[in-house]
């Protein structure tokens, strides 16, 4: 006779293969979860590593900012200390200046001719005074270009005017100062 199985083999076939689905579904999410926990740790140790590294450089930045505010600073003492010592050769140099040019105004003097004032601005000097005639103001500027203190003068204003009861010109004259022969290849550039 043949033979005939009445037990629910298929049913228990299922079952078997059912739970071996769920046993390997459960250890895939398993799996696919320590997958994403190790990814996240080593992320994690990434941007703990990364932020340890971005404050280390910024102390860095800071300890440098620190050092070149200071070289700032010391430019500008230096500079300020340049500019000190440029004002003290400028006047070691041209200390006996203003002697020579007074006596050169002196010396330059035509006979008629006097000084009521003379001011200093910049690099000029105004001069008023009187003459006996212009042409002695002629001269007068005459011999304070040929001077090797003065340069370029020109007359600013020549009047006739009544003084003691005689005619005198009253001028005003407008002359450049300079150093003669003086240049700046003995100097010394610090910087």
């Amino acid at each position: 006779m043949a033979n005939i199985n009445l037990l629910p083999w298929r049913e228990a076939q299922r079952r078997e293969r059912n739970r071996a689905t769920l046993a390997i579904c459960i250890a895939m999410w398993v799996a696919a979860g320590l997958v994403v926990l190790a990814g996240k740790l080593i992320m994690d140790a990434r941007i703990s590593n990364q932020e340890t590294r971005n404050a280390y450089l910024q102390s860095e930045i800071n300890a440098l900012s620190k050092v070149i505010k200071e070289i700032e600073d010391l430019k500008t003492k230096r500079d300020a200390l340049l500019a000190r010592m440029q004002v003290i050769q400028n006047l070691q140099q041209n200390r006996s200046q203003i002697v020579h040019m007074f006596d050169d105004l002196v010396t330059k003097l035509p006979k008629g001719v006097y000084y009521n004032r003379i001011a200093k601005s910049n690099n000029r000097l105004d001069i008023d005074g009187y003459a006996q005639s212009n042409e002695r103001v002629s001269a007068l500027m005459r011999n304070l270009d040929s001077s090797d203190w003065f340069d370029q003068s020109s007359l600013k204003q020549v009047d006739v005017v009544d003084q003691n009861g005689l005619l005198v010109s009253q001028f005003k004259i407008d002359v450049k100062e300079q150093s003669p022969n003086r240049s700046n290849d003995g100097a010394e550039d610090i910087r």
